[in-house]
């Protein structure tokens, strides 16, 4: 409970949809500070920005007009709980001790708050000064207001096991989320595509492409001639095509998607570390489990070079199996999210001039100045959502080529002797 929280001297700061207030000390005190869950209030560029490029339980169109998403909570000890996000008005509604929070769904762990479906006066957030692997740290908690009381939320349980600040909490969330439709929707498009393209091809047989065939056909010639043969060579190319392939159309559909403003574009899908860490994952998979003894034996125990330059390399070369699918994670992660924050900052200039809707004047000046830079970035990022792709696919080509490649050298040094 906050009063308990402020009586032991914990520094803190709340707020309620933007605006900030000192921490009450009796339920009637707290459940001032738990208005309704409006969409108003002073704009935080810091907070807006992090929300919209975070995953999401339905599609924010614009503001009190919400696309609900399904969803599919499990908590061990109560069981399933399933419906559209909708059920949760928005923020208005608990059901199961679920409530929506700025999109996500968290949970009440408290098993004070009454089951089934009722009314809440608002989401309270306060940042506490937390322990942490022995240290203190500063963090976002979130409170539930029902009935002058406030009750503290549990976010969805990772897998990251507290590194990028998750862990496993008092839920599972294994919902269709904004970037999880959107994939889904990002795939049945290519299917469809890629179908119509192969009809072509039963149809044209022995004929110049056409119609979205030929279109598609310069992508298929690019990715074989400069990306699968050069890097994985004339003799395995073939049998590794589509999954280069699949990576490279799948990696700039989703990201072509994400800087379409709108339902169902906008959804920040490689900007996400648990997508490009299943492509990683994808790549490592693919990479070693077609691994030759040649690959293997360069990497536990490099021929032609002394032994003792050996101890030296093989760690190194063993922590390069995992070093570069990292950094193809990070790298599509990262290059992602900054394009999206840059143009979401951008647009937050007609807010920061306009002092919020005080300054007409400055609000106008804003939208054309942050308008004509988020043109701009706006091709900037058509160019790296298609450039991003391509890098991601010819680096897992070249590690494939590298695990498949043949050396001679064995033989050559071999032949030197006699």
């Amino acid at each position: 409970m906050l009063a308990a929280q402020g009586h032991s001297g914990e520094s803190s700061h709340e707020d309620q949809d933007g605006h900030s207030a000192e921490a009450g000390h009796d339920s009637g005190l707290e459940h001032s500070y738990c208005g309704s869950h409006e969409e108003n209030g002073e704009y935080n560029p810091v907070k807006t920005v992090m929300e919209h490029i975070a995953d999401a339980n339905e599609f924010h169109v614009w503001k009190g007009v919400h696309i609900p998403l399904p969803v599919f909570l499990y908590a061990p000890g109560q069981g399933w709980t399933t419906g559209l996000s909708s059920m949760f008005d928005h923020g208005h509604k608990a059901v199961d001790g679920y409530v929506l929070n700025h999109g996500r769904v968290n949970r009440v762990a408290d098993p004070a708050f009454p089951e089934g479906e009722v009314h809440i006066d608002g989401i309270l957030h306060r940042t506490e000064t937390v322990e942490k692997g022995g240290k203190e740290k500063e963090a976002d908690v979130y409170y539930a207001c029902y009935e002058g009381q406030v009750y503290k939320l549990d976010k969805p349980s990772t897998v990251d096991g507290g590194f990028l600040g998750g862990g496993i909490t008092s839920f599972y969330d294994f919902s269709i989320t904004k970037n999880v439709f959107s994939m889904i929707l990002a795939s049945l498009l290519l299917i469809w595509l890629f179908s119509a393209v192969a009809r072509g091809y039963e149809k044209n047989e022995h004929k110049a492409p056409s119609g979205v065939q030929s279109f598609m056909e310069v992508f298929f010639v690019f990715i074989r001639d400069e990306v699968t043969k050069p890097m994985i060579g004339e003799k395995h190319y073939e049998r590794f095509q589509p999954f280069i392939m699949t990576l490279f159309f799948f990696i700039m559909f989703i990201n072509l998607m994400g800087l379409v403003p709108f339902f169902p574009g906008g959804a920040n899908i490689t900007g996400n570390l648990a997508v490009t860490f299943t492509l990683a994952i994808f790549t490592f998979l693919v990479t070693n489990l077609n691994g030759k003894k040649d690959y293997w034996e360069h990497i536990f125990w490099m021929p032609g070079i002394p032994a003792w330059v050996k101890v030296i390399l093989t760690p190194v070369e063993v922590l390069s199996l995992f070093i570069k699918p990292f950094s193809l994670m990070i790298r599509l992660f990262a290059n992602i999210s900054a394009g999206h924050i840059i143009i979401l900052s951008l647009i937050g200039l007609v807010f920061l001039f306009g002092n919020n809707g005080q300054h007409v004047g400055g609000a106008a000046g804003g939208a054309v100045i942050g308008g004509l830079f988020t043109a701009f970035m706006n091709l900037i990022e058509l160019l790296v959502a298609l450039l991003q792709a391509f890098i991601f696919a010819i680096l897992s080509a070249s590690y494939i080529g590298a695990a498949v490649e043949e050396h001679g050298h064995h033989d050559e040094a071999h032949e030197g002797a006699h």
